[in-house]
């Protein structure tokens, strides 16, 4: 693991929270740059903490490092923090490697729990999406949005799987059986216009279409 935080109070203390539960933390970065890039290519760990809002300008330094860790090192997960509720980094990043791609709230970093659940998925090469930030985008008004014509069930449905859940933990979640939660995954693609198709993941293309309506 690398952690990339400005802030070195807060990177020592996430440091220390990751050793503390045996995380083998790598590297630690206070800027987003080439020294940030070339560490990860040369430890090329299971994953890279990284803060959205980095040196020297405090804007999307962070967006940019991930997008370009993410390129290069496919193997490596990345989890960005973000201080703000920012629904336009999730999905420009999502758009592009949703594969092994993590955003969590800094207040989330307080539940460890949360911490290592998101850590676990993005390593496994899946996405992890705050549920704050999913909440934020299921409030967001739509206009002629395709998501119009699901039901409060389908769209309960596809939130859980724009956090990056998975069919097990949405039948727990919801209550529903396997079987049902099958045919709301269907209904939705169907929805969507989401065609059985060889060359694209349909459950990444619906939660895109989720996170840019």
């Amino acid at each position: 693991m690398i952690v990339a935080e400005d802030s070195a109070l807060l990177r020592q203390g996430l440091v220390r929270l990751l050793e503390d539960c045996g995380v083998d933390v790598v590297g630690e970065s206070g800027e987003a740059d080439d020294a940030l890039l070339a560490l990860v290519e040369a430890e090329r760990p299971d994953a890279v903490l990284l803060d959205i809002r980095m040196p020297p300008t405090h804007t999307d330094e962070g967006v940019r490092a991930a997008e370009a860790i993410l390129a290069c090192c496919p193997g490596t997960g990345v989890l960005l923090l973000s201080q703000y509720v920012e629904t336009s980094a999730a999905v420009q990043v999502l758009a592009r490697s949703p594969r092994g791609f993590g955003y969590l709230l800094k207040d989330r970093v307080a539940d460890a729990d949360e911490l290592f659940d998101a850590l676990r998925r993005v390593v496994a090469g899946e996405s992890a999406v705050d549920p704050d930030i999913v909440t934020r985008l299921l409030r967001r008004r739509r206009v002629d949005s395709a998501l119009d014509g699901l039901t409060s069930r389908e769209h309960q449905v596809l939130a859980l799987m724009a956090e990056g859940r998975s069919n097990e933990a949405i039948s727990r979640r919801l209550q529903v059986s396997a079987k049902t939660l099958e045919t709301h995954i269907r209904s939705v693609f169907a929805k969507l216009g989401l065609e059985p198709d060889l060359a694209a993941n349909r459950r990444v293309l619906a939660v895109l279409t989720y996170l840019r309506a």
